[in-house]
């Protein structure tokens, strides 16, 4: 049963946005020199075998947990966020982990955006406004006229939207499926789907790198096991917001371990994206019970 210690979750949340920002660089560097998607191949193998034990823990059977009436949404949602992480990995390896996360930083606004013609969900004026200023600090970032023509710039957008879509179907098969279900469905569909794009370009490792790898997927199995402690102690809503740290942990790691530069627009633009992506959070949150 969930508790609602909020105190408690935002902690965890901070703890949980800090593990995933070193997964970032780890996969940062390891996809500088190997392909981006072998890397997350090897990920998603872990990352598979993890979702599988919680499953089963959670339902008692494979079986149990793999059962679903909308299989096709299911597959759908893990390929989206297989895609999405390779689309975001290899935005890290062109941009940055700076830059790419300011413009990722959108994808709440667009969960807003596309919540009426995917879900038929209301959005009211109030957050209509703060999803456009929202993405006009997108705009400010990818700097119009210069670099928002640039394919590398527009990478991270594109993870953005594909995690929106992810974020909005994992809402609607939640009305039939238990979350044990969707989390099974994620990493099973996911490994499959980045084993068959990956298994292509594999290539040996160094033993370093290696050792690396294993980092990364121990990171990436403790910072999902901590999201789901953290859902289980507190409200998503109370939570959310704080999940933007990710931001702030990952750009440091960029700024102070890859040599990243941060420019003025790039910082601007994402405090106007974190500040209207907060207030529709909170907008969504309040707004449960009427249109606004």
């Amino acid at each position: 049963m969930q508790s609602a210690n909020t105190r408690a979750g935002i902690g965890l949340m901070t703890l949980t946005t800090f593990i995933f920002a070193v997964q970032d660089g780890l996969s940062r560097h390891l996809a500088t020199d190997y392909n981006v998607m072998m890397v997350v191949m090897v990920r998603y193998w872990f990352f598979a075998a993890f979702v599988i034990a919680i499953a089963r823990l959670r339902t008692g059977s494979i079986r149990a947990a793999a059962r679903t009436r909308q299989p096709l949404i299911q597959i759908l949602r893990g390929l989206l966020l297989a895609t999405e992480i390779m689309v975001m990995v290899l935005g890290f390896v062109l941009l940055g982990l700076v830059e790419s996360h300011a413009v990722f930083a959108c994808y709440p606004l667009l969960i807003a955006a596309l919540s009426g013609p995917v879900l038929g969900e209301g959005v009211g004026p109030r957050r209509w406004i703060a999803i456009g200023i929202g993405f006009v600090g997108v705009l400010i970032i990818l700097e119009p006229g210069i670099n928002v023509f640039a394919p590398a710039a527009i990478v991270p957008l594109i993870a953005a939207v594909m995690f929106a879509l992810y974020g909005l179907l994992t809402r609607h098969v939640a009305k039939l499926d238990t979350a044990a279900t969707s989390f099974f469905w994620t990493g099973v569909a996911g490994a499959v789907a980045s084993t068959l794009a990956g298994i292509w370009f594999w290539e040996p490792m160094t033993g370093p790198d290696w050792a690396i790898m294993a980092v990364l997927c121990v990171t990436g199995v403790t910072g999902h096991w901590l999201l789901i402690k953290t859902y289980e102690i507190a409200e998503a809503g109370a939570v959310q917001p704080f999940a933007y740290l990710q931001l702030v942990f990952a750009s440091a790691i960029g700024l102070l371990i890859f040599n990243e530069t941060l420019e003025w627009n790039v910082a601007l633009g994402a405090i106007i994206v974190v500040a209207a992506g907060v207030f529709t959070l909170i907008r969504s949150r309040k707004g449960k019970t009427a249109l606004r």
